[in-house]
């Protein structure tokens, strides 16, 4: 490229937004036909650098917008707006099993957007740039507040929307990994919900098991939030993901406390032992360890712990008693858990008796466990703590990048219209 010409520009718009918000990459002042590569990078609080990126052809005024542009070739092909974020994997050379997730909310996902001359597939950190620009995604939105939970014996952070309220409130339930979860509820808050991420597997809550952690416990998270001055006590729902989604079933259909508005089910089942302890849970599902399974990888295959769907009815959730509307989102290549027989067996209960008309099932093929807020990287295997032993392994969470991405903003829509619906009453066609 001669002197003469204008400098290439990369405009990002917005440059600072919420992590489920589009943005627009505009590469300008380029030659016409020129071929370039348009790159993404992370560095993530792990020290880790995560990266994406596509091929295009600038226009006849000299210009690529990704938003509209079909990529040729690179992290991902044809016209995908967001690919820059979804089809981001770890640099060439990275630790295996990684997964990008955001641990301080109070600072934003940096993405570092380069343009380079050529179609590119490696060495970006070795070759000049001929632009670069900045974006900011944020899950904490403006305004929104952060309060750690130690009352009650509880462990937890909720999050409060700016504003006075009344607000609807969130119960945030993780999985079997244990620790506190924060960006989620973070999210949620930005969407005008008191959002309580709550740890209950971890040792500090537990006193180095889950024996104690019962009933009491989650009730009284649930009171804290019907007590709050900024949360309306009478909207209040339960979002579970992965084993989180059997102790919001089982807690919204046993509990005579916990009384949710609706519940949200992520990746979950509603089979487990319904009188006893976490521990007594754990238990239950170790007798099935024999089923677990590797991939040609020797990456671990969790979800035939769960199968077959018993019969007996000890040793599931009763979800025929359940009052609240439902949204189950399940993805029909989850290796880690067996959503889909779950989801099934819970229509036939519902249905059975009575009570199917409050079930809504949002079912993705292609699509793994990990079913994250959009445009969050596709992690098909990652490392993961199990909270029992605190023995590290590979999971295998399954899943096929753009369907499962694709699925990951269709569930993350689905997933507010539900809560609006039935916490804001607000009606959606």
């Amino acid at each position: 490229m001669s002197g003469k010409e204008p400098c290439p520009l990369v405009v990002v718009r917005p440059s600072r937004g919420i992590v489920d918000e589009k943005f627009v990459v505009l590469v300008q002042n380029l030659p016409p036909g020129l071929a370039v590569t348009v790159h993404a990078l992370i560095h993530s609080e792990d020290d880790d650098f995560w990266e994406a990126f596509g091929h295009y052809i600038s226009d006849d005024r000299g210009c690529v917008n990704v938003a509209k542009d079909g990529s040729i070739g690179g992290s991902y092909d044809g016209v995908k707006p967001m690919g820059l974020l979804w089809s981001m994997k770890p640099i060439p050379g990275s630790r295996p099993g990684l997964r990008l997730r955001k641990k301080d909310v109070h600072t934003p996902l940096v993405v570092n957007i380069s343009v380079y001359q050529g179609h590119m597939n490696e060495r970006f950190k070795d070759t000049p740039a001929l632009a670069c620009a900045v974006a900011e995604r944020w899950y904490k939105g403006p305004g929104v507040q952060r309060v750690g939970i130690t009352t009650n014996g509880l462990k937890g952070t909720l999050f409060l929307p700016p504003g006075a309220g009344p607000f609807p409130g969130l119960l945030d339930l993780w999985g079997g990994g244990g620790g506190l979860v924060e960006y989620r509820s973070a999210l949620l808050a930005s969407h005008g919900y008191v959002s309580l991420a709550l740890d209950y597997m971890t040792p500090k809550t537990s006193g180095n098991n889950t024996q104690h952690v019962g009933n009491d416990y989650f009730e009284a998270a649930f009171r804290l939030l019907q007590e709050h001055p900024q949360v309306c006590a009478d909207r209040i729902a339960l979002l579970g993901l992965s084993f989180g989604t059997s102790v919001a079933l089982g807690m919204a259909v046993y509990s005579p406390v916990i009384k949710p508005k609706c519940l949200v089910s992520v990746s979950g089942s509603h089979v487990m032992p319904v009188n006893g302890s976490l521990s007594d849970v754990f238990a239950e599902i170790k007798k099935n360890a024999h089923n677990t399974r590797h991939d040609e990888e020797n990456r671990i295959i969790w979800r035939d712990l769960l199968l077959p769907i018993p019969d007996d009815p000890s040793k599931k959730v009763d979800v025929g008693q359940i009052q609240c509307p439902v949204l189950l989102l399940v993805g029909e290549d989850d290796q880690n858990w067996p959503a889909s027989e779950s989801a099934e067996d819970m229509r036939q209960m519902m249905e059975k008796a009575g009570n199917s008309h409050l079930l809504t099932i949002a079912s993705y093929p292609g699509t793994g466990h990990l079913i994250e807020p959009p445009y969050s990287p596709h992690i098909r295997a990652s490392n993961f703590m199990v909270a029992q032993s605190r023995t590290k392994v590979i999971v295998l969470w399954g899943g096929q990048t753009v369907p499962h991405s694709k699925a990951q903003e269709d569930a993350w829509q689905k997933t507010l219209v539900f809560l609006e619906d039935h916490l804001y009453g607000i009606k959606h066609r």
